[in-house]
């Protein structure tokens, strides 16, 4: 695994992040977009996997510190509550312009779970710099959330970069009906690898911690990060 030479919150403008380095990651990085947990303990030990793929990872810290390792998510989901489309992926584009200039990385994807996983595939139909797009879960919802504005499925029918989503079978907030205008978007481009897993009977939010004490969950999650690390590894670092 590569050595990590800096792990720490800094900031980009007026964005908090968390920023992960190898000592070199060929000019690839993964922008982490967390789940409504923030950015926890969690989502840095999902930053060191990817650092040990030898690619740098910065984190988006929605919550400007609050994260589930301090703060009642009954509090994070009433911010999430809060967010705006477009003031969340003008910010998201702010940081990966950081990531190319500031950074000095010449290939860059994203990644989100849940709540991130739906503003990746957005963020993938917006900005065509990435390198590759992975959505963990997408909490795309129908009927949309009252602060969901833009349409998931129209967003990732633009996305150019290879794509990896990933959707459990049992998920309670995203029906199938939604998974599948989804994956219909993603196998109909033109360009563009989609690489569609679905695991049954696994959660939704699979990958958190808090529900792989459930077998499903936790074969899921065994399952998928090794194909993801692998999936980042060979689009950042080709």
């Amino acid at each position: 695994m590569a050595e990590t030479i800096t792990a720490e919150f800094t900031s980009v403008g007026s964005s908090r992040v968390y920023l992960a380095r190898p000592d070199d990651d060929g000019g690839a990085g993964m922008l982490l977009l967390p789940m409504v947990t923030g950015v926890s303990e969690q989502v840095r030990e999902f930053a060191a996997d990817l650092v040990g793929t030898g690619v740098t990872a910065l984190a988006w810290d929605p919550w400007q510190g609050p994260s589930a390792d301090d703060t009642a998510h009954e509090k994070l989901f009433e911010l999430m509550g809060r967010l705006d489309d477009e003031t969340v992926l003008a910010e998201l584009e702010r940081l990966l312009t950081h990531m190319f200039d500031e950074l000095g990385l010449s290939r860059v994807g994203v990644i989100g779970w849940c709540m991130g996983g739906r503003f990746a595939l957005l963020l993938g139909g917006r900005d065509q710099r990435l390198a590759n797009v992975v959505a963990y879960h997408p909490t795309v919802p129908i009927p949309p959330a009252a602060n969901h504005a833009l349409d998931a499925a129209e967003h990732a029918a633009r996305i150019q970069a290879p794509v990896m989503m990933l959707y459990p079978g049992a998920d309670h907030l995203v029906p199938r009906e939604s998974f599948d205008a989804l994956d219909s978007a993603l196998n109909g481009r033109e360009t563009g690898a989609s690489i569609v897993h679905n695991y049954p009977g696994a959660d939704h939010g699979f990958s958190a911690r808090g529900r792989q004490d459930k077998e499903v969950n936790a074969t899921a999650y065994k399952l998928s990060w090794p194909q993801a690390l692998d999936f980042v590894r060979t689009t950042t670092r080709p």
